[in-house]
C-alpha cells in the first residue's frame, strides 16, 4: 500500500477471475481439511464469497500510473461483480494512517484525503454498485487488530522487509545504520506492515490486488494470520495475492524512473484530472531519443517503450477477447515506418479518451453540496466497513481473552 497499500492490481474478470477464485478455493479446502468439524463450518461460512481489499495513500489526485496500475482494475472488479451477481465484497480504503509514517501538514492531509476520495468516485467506483469506500482512520478496528497482531509478529521478519532496509541504508553508510535506526527512523515506519496486515485481515479479505513491490507485505500478512491462528484458533483468513501484469508507467521526463507525484517536474506526469490540452502538451513533449522511428526496446529506448506501453493500456480492446489489448511489441510492429510524432499523436488520442469525463466528475464530487456530499459518501462506507470489521474483532477478542463469546 504505499502507496501503499497501496496500491497495483489485476482484475478478477472473466476467465482470469474464475481461475484465481478456483485456485483459492482449492487452497482453502486443503487448509480446512486439518480443522475440526466445527472449525471447518465456521471458516467455510466466512469464505462463501470472495472479499477483495485494496488501499491507496492520500497523495491527492492520482496520476495515470496509479490509475492504470490499480484504480482501473478496482473499477473492473466492481463492474464484474455487479454483472455476475457473485455477491463478492469489495472494500477500497484511503489509507490515511499509513500516510503519517512521514511528517504531514494537517491541513494538507485533510485536503489530500478528500481529493483521493473524489478521484476514486470520479473513475467510476460507486457504493451503489457494490464498492465500500472509506478512510482507514474511520474504522478503529484496523488499529485494534494491529496491536493484537503486533504481539505475535516477528521483529526479525519486519527487519528484513525490503522497504525498511531501503530506508535504513538510504543516504547512509553501513556504519551509521544502527545509530540512524535508534535515533531518526520512527517505530511507525518499522511496524506499518503490521497495520497493513491488519487492514486486510480485519475484513477477512480473500484477494488483495498488489504490485510486485508489495508482494512481500502480503506474504507478511499471511504470516501474521498463520501465527495468530496457530496460537489461538482459525479465525483470520490468509489472503491470496493477486498481482498485476501491467508494466509500470514511467516518467515522461526521465523514462528510466517510475512516474511519481513527488518529482518536482510537473511535466513528468499526467494526472487523471489533467485537461486535454495538458495531456497533449506533456505527451508531445515526452523525452524519447534521437532515432525518429518506432521500435520496442525497453532497455535502450525507454522513452519510446513507455509511450508504447501507454498506448497499449489506453488503446482499444482487440477482437480476440474483451479487455485484451495489443502488446507494446505488437504496436511497435504496427507502427513500423511511422515517426515518433505519429506515435505521440496516437498516445494523446488514446489517453485523452481513456480519461474522458474524469475531470468533470471529480470537480462535481469534490464540491457537491459544499463538500458535504463527499462526507456523506465516506460516512456510509465507513459504517459498512466498521460493521464488517467488527464481525472479525468479536471473534478475535474472544479468542485472545479480551471479551466473552460473541452471541
Amino acid at each position: 500500500m504505499r502507496s501503499t497499500l497501496c496500491a497495483r492490481c489485476r482484475p478478477l474478470a472473466g476467465s482470469t477471475r474464475k481461475q484465481i477464485l478456483r485456485s483459492v478455493t482449492q487452497e482453502q479446502r486443503r487448509n480446512e481439511s486439518t480443522s475440526t468439524n466445527s472449525e471447518q463450518q465456521e471458516v467455510t461460512q466466512k469464505r462463501k464469497r470472495s472479499v477483495v481489499f485494496s488501499g491507496i495513500q492520500p497523495t491527492g489526485v492520482p496520476h495515470i500510473g496509479n490509475y492504470l496500475g490499480a484504480l482501473r482494475q478496482w473499477k473492473r472488479l466492481q463492474d464484474d461483480t455487479e454483472t455476475s451477481g457473485s455477491g463478492d465484497r469489495l472494500l477500497f480504503s484511503v489509507v490515511d494512517l499509513h500516510a503519517i509514517t512521514v511528517p504531514q501538514d494537517a491541513e494538507v492531509l485533510r485536503l489530500r484525503r478528500r481529493e483521493m476520495m473524489a478521484a476514486l468516485l470520479a473513475i467510476g467506483l460507486d457504493p451503489d454498485k457494490g464498492s465500500t469506500i472509506f478512510f482507514q482512520s474511520s474504522v478503529p478496528q484496523h488499529t485494534e487488530l494491529m496491536w493484537i497482531l503486533s504481539c505475535t509478529a516477528s521483529m526479525g521478519y519486519l527487519g528484513r522487509m525490503t522497504q525498511w532496509k531501503k530506508k535504513l541504508t538510504e543516504h547512509n553508510k553501513p556504519a551509521d545504520v544502527d545509530e540512524l535506526a535508534m535515533t531518526k527512523l520512527k517505530l511507525g515506519l518499522f511496524s506499518y506492515p503490521v497495520l497493513q496486515a491488519a487492514d486486510i485481515l480485519v475484513h477477512r479479505a480473500t484477494h488483495v490486488p498488489v504490485g510486485e513491490d508489495q508482494k512481500q507485505h502480503l506474504e507478511f500478512a499471511r504470516e501474521c494470520a498463520t501465527n495468530f491462528n496457530a496460537i489461538y484458533k482459525r479465525i483470520l483468513v490468509p489472503p491470496e495475492t493477486v498481482t498485476a501484469p501491467y508494466p509500470r508507467v514511467m516518467s515522461l521526463a526521465h523514462p528510466q524512473n517510475k512516474m511519481s507525484k513527488s518529482t518536482p517536474n510537473d511535466r513528468s506526469r499526467i494526472l487523471i484530472t489533467s485537461p486535454a490540452s495538458e495531456i497533449r502538451t506533456r505527451i508531445m513533449g515526452a523525452v524519447t531519443d534521437s532515432l525518429n522511428a518506432v521500435t520496442y526496446e525497453p532497455d535502450t529506448r525507454p522513452g519510446v517503450a513507455n509511450l508504447l506501453g501507454l498506448l497499449s493500456q489506453c488503446g482499444p480492446s482487440t477482437s480476440r477477447e474483451e479487455g485484451q489489448r495489443l502488446t507494446p511489441q505488437e504496436l511497435a510492429d504496427q507502427y513500423a515506418g511511422a515517426t515518433l510524432k505519429d506515435l505521440k499523436e496516437a498516445v494523446v488520442a488514446a489517453v485523452t479518451k481513456e480519461l474522458e469525463g474524469v475531470r468533470e466528475r471529480y470537480d462535481d464530487f469534490l464540491h457537491r453540496k459544499g463538500g458535504k456530499w463527499l462526507d456523506e459518501i465516506e460516512a456510509e462506507g465507513a459504517e459498512a466497513a466498521r460493521q464488517n470489521a467488527e464481525q472479525t474483532m468479536k471473534l478475535v477478542r474472544h479468542a485472545v481473552g479480551l471479551a466473552p463469546r460473541p452471541s
